[in-house]
């Protein structure tokens, strides 16, 4: 099973940077670390990040294994608290008895 979230993303163009939201597709069973992202925070405080976000947003790095090609990093928005929990419940509980 994949859990849904909003990824940020820097969009580069010819002389110009820009940032921007899209839904992303995670499978939980590849993730290896979350960790709080504050160069995103920073971002947002500057004014450089899209509109509409809300000033207290927090963004999460989201680091997942790829096999033998090495890793990728994604940053979501939302603390990693609430990504966790997120990823957490989609998780199936093996009982042990």
């Amino acid at each position: 099973m994949v859990v849904k979230l909003v990824e940020i993303y820097e969009e580069r163009g010819v002389g110009q940077r820009a940032y921007k939201l899209r839904e992303v597709f995670i499978n939980p069973d590849y993730v290896v670390c979350l960790r709080d992202e504050p160069k995103f925070q920073a971002l947002l405080k500057e004014g450089r990040l899209p509109e509409g976000i809300d000033s207290r947003q927090q963004f999460t790095r989201v680091q997942m294994n790829r096999g033998g090609q090495g890793g990728l990093d994604v940053v979501v928005v939302g603390p990693p608290q609430s990504i966790e929990e997120k990823i957490g419940k989609t998780r199936k509980k093996i009982l042990k008895g």
